[in-house]
Parts: structure tokens; sequence; C-alpha cells
């Protein structure tokens, strides 16, 4: 991170359809293999707590309030990871229930990203069982602490600039105007995705084109972690198809039902340094996002991505070819 790079880290736990316990512990688990591996933002699937294929147990108090307990228990882990974590949960406030992304920082719940569009057409029906977020993020209290709770949290890294992460939660980026589009607006480099998005035919290849698009849109970081095997197949079925984009370009992306963590860097200082050039990247004058701050340690990254021999061609034959003929 010294020079601008961050490693990151998307995964998809195994886990077991309402067996809180048992997806807490492979959660935890990934948590420390990301770590381990340097990964400095995990990010992890939509209610990969209780599993997203809940239906109407999602309604029972006894799994609403095993989800808690796990979460704080999850958030206790990370006191010794040095990590942004965003883990997807759902949570009961005033008598509603939200689906959200918690992040999790060195022993703390530092915010609750809540979904603010509801797929309800097709195979999706989440209107049945809960609420879209407020407009704008207030305040709840949750175990005794006032937490921010909202949509498009900006979590700022208390001595990194550049280090701004913001989340959304799957349907939200393929709505018509994504939260992420103020996010960014306001500063956001590094956006997370934590998704329960289904497999049809073709649509590995339509995810990757909109995550790559959005982080090109936007110029930033995309982190996209997917529900994989384990869900309930009753009505639909996840492959766990993660994503990890910058400006455009596709970094690392998983094979489909494979469950497990992929890792990249992303070059923070390319992202500022693109919008600082880009005359239509307009940055919001007046700063209205809640902005809650963070800290990871400053290390040397290990790159793993892979860096062009020929970065103003195309390395691949007929591509070059094509571009040449035109």
């Amino acid at each position: 991170m010294r020079h601008g790079f961050i490693k990151v880290a998307a995964a998809t736990p195994d886990i077991r359809v309402a067996d809180v316990d048992y997806n807490k512990g492979q959660i935890i688990k990934q948590m420390d293999e990301a770590t381990e591996a340097g990964a400095k933002i995990i990010v992890f699937p939509e209610l990969c707590i209780t599993g997203y294929t809940c239906s109407d147990l999602f309604l029972q108090d006894i799994l609403l309030n095993s989800a808690k307990k796990a979460l704080v228990e999850i958030a206790e882990h990370t006191k010794n990871l040095d990590a942004l974590v965003f883990v997807g949960v759902p949570i009961a406030v005033s008598g509603e229930l939200y689906n959200v992304a918690a992040a999790l920082n060195h022993g703390n719940i530092l915010g609750f990203t809540t979904k603010s569009f509801l797929p309800n057409y097709g195979e999706f029906y989440e209107m049945r069982q809960f609420r879209p977020g407020p407009k704008k993020a207030e305040k709840i209290l949750f175990g005794g602490k006032e937490i921010p709770f909202g949509p498009q949290l900006l979590f700022v890294e208390n001595q990194m600039a550049n280090l701004i992460v913001s989340a959304e939660i799957c349907e939200d980026v393929w709505s018509p105007v994504p939260p992420s589009i103020e996010a960014a607006r306001e500063g956001a480099t590094v956006i997370v995705n934590c998704s329960a998005s289904d497999e049809t035919i073709g649509k590995t290849d339509y995810r990757n084109r909109l995550i790559a698009g959005q982080s090109a849109r936007l110029i930033c970081g995309y982190l996209y972690a997917n529900a994989g095997e384990g869900e309930s197949t009753t009505d639909l079925v996840f492959g766990g198809h993660n994503i990890i984009a910058e400006n455009g370009s596709v970094l690392e992306s998983s094979k489909c039902f494979q469950n497990g963590v992929i890792y990249s860097e992303l070059d923070l200082n390319r992202i500022v340094s693109e919008r600082r050039k880009n005359t239509t990247f307009q940055a919001t004058a007046e700063k209205s996002l809640v902005r809650v701050p963070f800290h990871v340690m400053a290390e040397d990254t290990v790159l793993t991505r892979k860096i062009s021999q020929m970065p103003f061609v195309p390395e691949e034959k007929e591509a070059r070819e094509k571009c040449c003929e035109e």
C-alpha cells in the first residue's frame, strides 16, 4: 500500500441454509485465510450469515437473534485481523427487516449499509420479507452502541487519503441509478458488493461486463462477492461467481460452482490520477454522505495481478490485428 496498491479479496464460504453457527465458522475461516494472504479489504456474499435462501424463515426471531449473535462474534474475531470486512446479514429495526452489509474492523461494527433496491420480479420476491433501506443514513442502537445505518456509507482510512470504501448490495448495481454513483462522486475509490445473484445461461458473461462497466463509469475498484453452493436449490442455483475489477478491466474472476476466495491488488494511485484527468467525472461539491473512519496498516503489497508488457496495444494476436486493421 506504500505505492498505492492494496490487496483485496472476494470470498464465497460454504454455507448451510439457516445453520448460523456453521456459517459463522466458515466465514471466520475464510477471513483468516484472506488476512494471512495479506488482504486488507474482504467482502462476503449477501446474507451469508444465515444464507440468502432462507425464505420465510427470515420472519422467525430465533434465526434473527442467532444472526445478530453471530455477527457480534465475527466482529470480535476481527479484533486481531488487519482488514476491513463486509458480511451480509439480516437486521430487524423498529419492527421492519432489512438486508444489510455490516462493515467490521478491529473488533468493531462500523456501520450497516442497507440494500436500496429489492428485486421482486422473475425468480425474486425479497419484498415478502424485507424493506428497502432509508433514503439517508441514520443511527441505530445495536449492542448498546449507536451505529450508522443506511445507504452509501463511506468508510475512510485514517491515514491513507485515497482509500475510501463504500458498499452496495446485489440488485443495487443492476438498478438504473446504483447507490455507488453518489458514493464515488463523494470520493469512494473502492466499491464492494455483497451479492446473491443466481445463475442462468449466459449470466456469468453479463455479470462480468456489468461489474467491469460500473468500475469504468465510476473510475474505481469494484469487489463483487457472490453466494455459492450451499444455498437452497429449490428455486435457484448459485455459483459463487466473484469478480474484482478496476477502471473497466476485470482483474480476477472466479469459476462458477467452486466456492473459495479470489485475490488481486487495486492501484489506488492510478484510480485517483484517472479521475483527476477526467473532466466529466464531477465530484460532488457539497459532502452529505456519512463518513466512518477505519484503520489498516500500510504495508508493502506483493503483486499478483498481471502487468502488461505491451500496455498501449493488445497482447492477444487476434485483438492486436483487429486494432491494426482499424
